[in-house]
This record gives C-alpha cells, sequence and structure tokens, in this order.
C-alpha cells in the first residue's frame, strides 16, 4: 500500500468528514436540512437553496452508471492500468459521483448498469470509494 503512486485526492476541512468515512468504509453525502436534497461533491453550503444548514448522512453506496469512458491514454501515474475505465454514477440518493468500475472487464460497462460502492485502501491514509457490478436480489 505504500508503493501507491498515482495521485491522491487532496484533503481539507469540507471534505475531510468524507475521506475519514471511506477509511471507514462508509459512503457519505451531504443533504440539506432546509430543502431536503442531497449534493456531491462534499460543501458546507447547499447547491440548490445556498442554505449552510447541511448534514452528513450515510449514502446507500448504490446507484446506477450514468456514463463512462474507457481511457487508452493514460493520465500521468495511471499508465499501467490502460486501458482504464472513469465513470459517473448517480447514487440513489440522486447526487452524481465520479469513479471507476472494478471488478468487470471495460466491454461490458453499459450506460444503466446497477452499481455499489466498494472501497480500496490504497495507503494507510487514503480510501477511494469505488464500484462493481452490483449483485442481483435474491
Amino acid at each position: 500500500m505504500t508503493d501507491y503512486k498515482k495521485p491522491l485526492p487532496y484533503v481539507h476541512a469540507e471534505t475531510k468528514p468524507y475521506w475519514d468515512a471511506a477509511k471507514r468504509h462508509e459512503l457519505l453525502v451531504r443533504r440539506c436540512r432546509a430543502c431536503g436534497r442531497h449534493h456531491f461533491y462534499p460543501r458546507d453550503f447547499c447547491p440548490s437553496c445556498f442554505s449552510f444548514d447541511v448534514e452528513w448522512v450515510r449514502a446507500s453506496g448504490r446507484g446506477a452508471i450514468y456514463s463512462f469512458t474507457v481511457c487508452h491514454r493514460a493520465a500521468q501515474g495511471f499508465e499501467a492500468d490502460v486501458p482504464y475505465n472513469l465513470v459517473l454514477v448517480d447514487l440513489d440518493e440522486g447526487v452524481r459521483v465520479m469513479s471507476t468500475v472494478v471488478g468487470c472487464p471495460n466491454d461490458d460497462l453499459k450506460i444503466g448498469m446497477p452499481v455499489e460502492v466498494v472501497f480500496d485502501d490504497v495507503t494507510p491514509e487514503v480510501t477511494l470509494p469505488k464500484f462493481r457490478p452490483a449483485a442481483l436480489p435474491e
């Protein structure tokens, strides 16, 4: 884990609770107490009604692929991963997050595919939320 060479997120006061939760393998999003809407990326005010009365809530971690791309030209640090995917996931809470899908060949990715969060402990300090195809209900 200490050999991780890819870029790491910039953690600051507004995002620290999000990254701390990820280390605990929990996915948090912000919810506005004034209008009730969820929002992502983490910030201290609601982008819908501009209220500062926001709270952290645990997200289900379930959603669907809104869009994706398969990268064949690597960003710096990702050369060994080519081809790799970048996805936009619409979480059940109504927010859209960017990540990657693991445990699935790139050719099998589909818009609308149900996914669920998994956590990648890339360093002792940083855990990245990623997604995998969701298990079908039994």
